[in-house]
C-alpha cells in the first residue's frame, strides 16, 4: 500500500512537473458566475496589467441552476463572453473536458452540485481549484475531501478574501500576541445553501485567515438584518464574525494583540492574489490551504446555523463534523 501511495505522488508531481514547463491547459466547470470572465482574462490576457502566466483557459462545460436567478439568468452572457473574447472552446460532458486538460477550475455558483461535478475529475486524476462554496452541506464537503484523498488528486478551495494585499499586510503587522479578532462583512443569504455559505464565507475565511485552526465552539445572535458569531479557540483566542445583510455592508478584519489593536486598511483588493495562488497549486500539486482547515470554516459556519437553531446555545464543532459523517 505504501508503495502504490508514493507511486501516486510520484505521478502527481511528475504531471504538475512536465505541465508546468509549458502553459497549462485549463478547463472550466460552471459558467454561471462572473468569475469565470474575470478568471479568464487574467489568465488568457498577457495585455492585463494584472496577467497571470503559466496557463491558458482552453474548455469550458456550460452549466448553471434553474433555480438560482443570478446562475441561470448570466449563464448565457458569460458563456459568450468566454467564447468571444477568449476563443474558449465548449465540451459537451466533463469527462470530455478532462480529456483536454491538465488541470480544472470549478467554477459553478451553487454549491449544490460541486461534489457530483467533481467525481468525474477525480476520476481522470486532474488538480481541481472548487470555487467557494465548496459544496452545499457540511456533508459534500467531507466527502469532496475524501474522495479527493482516495483518488490521491489535489484539491484547493479558498474565498479571494484570504489572499487580498490588504489583509496579507494585516497578518504581516506586527502585533505581539494575538487575543482575536473580529471579521465584519457581507453575508447574503441563498435559500439553497446554509446560511454564511453563500456570501457570508467571505469574512468567516477571512477570519480563518488571521486566527487559522483550532476553533472549538460557536455561538450565534441572528436578526433579520445582522448575524454576529462567537468562537472560542482551543488556546483561548476569540473570534467574532459579523455578518450584514441590510444597508451598507463593507469588510474588514480588525486584530486584537497584546501590543497593539490592528485594522485592514482599504485597498485594490481583487482576484489576481487569488488566482495567482491557484496557478502556483496547479504547477506544483500543493494546496496553499489544508483540507482539515477548510472543512473546520465549513464546520464553524454549520455549527453557526445549528446554534441559531438552538436559540443561540454555543455548539461544538467536533460535534457538528461527526454528524455530517467527518471521521479522523
Amino acid at each position: 500500500m505504501r508503495l502504490r501511495l508514493l507511486r501516486c505522488a510520484w505521478l502527481v508531481a511528475a504531471a504538475a512537473s512536465a505541465a508546468s514547463a509549458a502553459d497549462l491547459r485549463l478547463g472550466i466547470i460552471g459558467l454561471d458566475t462572473s468569475h469565470v470572465v474575470a478568471f479568464t482574462k487574467l489568465i488568457n490576457d498577457p495585455n492585463d496589467p494584472n496577467h497571470v502566466p503559466g496557463g491558458k483557459v482552453t474548455v469550458a462545460f456550460k452549466s448553471a441552476s434553474a433555480d438560482i436567478p443570478s446562475s441561470i439568468g448570466r449563464v448565457e452572457e458569460y458563456t459568450r463572453r468566454l467564447q468571444t473574447d477568449f476563443g474558449v472552446q465548449l465540451a459537451d460532458s466533463i469527462p470530455a473536458l478532462c480529456e483536454q486538460v491538465d488541470a480544472v477550475l470549478l467554477e459553478s455558483v451553487d454549491g449544490r452540485p460541486h461534489l457530483e461535478q467533481a467525481r468525474p475529475v477525480f476520476q481522470a486524476r486532474k488538480p481541481v481549484f472548487i470555487d467557494k462554496p465548496l459544496a452545499g452541506t457540511l456533508r459534500d464537503a467531507i466527502e469532496i475531501f475524501r474522495l479527493a484523498k482516495e483518488r490521491q488528486v489535489p484539491v484547493f478551495t479558498s474565498s479571494a478574501y484570504r489572499y487580498y494585499e490588504s489583509l496579507q499586510a494585516l497578518r504581516q503587522h506586527e502585533v505581539g500576541g494575538i487575543r482575536g479578532a473580529i471579521s465584519y462583512g457581507p453575508a447574503e443569504l441563498e435559500p439553497h445553501h446554509p446560511d454564511f455559505f453563500w456570501y457570508g464565507i467571505h469574512p468567516a475565511e477571512a477570519l480563518f485567515t488571521v486566527l487559522g485552526p483550532g476553533c472549538g465552539t460557536v455561538a450565534r445572535v441572528s436578526t433579520p438584518a445582522t448575524d454576529v458569531v462567537s468562537g472560542k479557540w482551543s488556546d483561548g483566542r476569540t473570534g467574532v464574525l459579523y455578518g450584514l445583510r441590510d444597508g451598507a455592508a463593507p469588510h474588514k478584519v480588525i486584530i486584537f494583540g497584546t501590543m497593539t489593536v490592528a485594522e485592514q486598511q482599504a485597498g485594490g483588493d481583487d482576484y489576481a492574489p487569488l488566482v495567482r495562488e491557484i496557478m502556483k497549486f496547479f504547477q506544483t500539486g500543493v494546496a496553499p490551504v489544508r483540507p482539515a482547515e477548510t472543512l473546520e470554516l465549513y464546520a464553524f459556519m454549520e455549527a453557526a446555523d445549528e446554534s441559531k437553531r438552538q436559540g443561540g446555545a454555543p455548539v461544538k464543532l467536533s460535534a457538528v463534523l461527526k454528524q455530517n459523517g467527518w471521521s479522523e
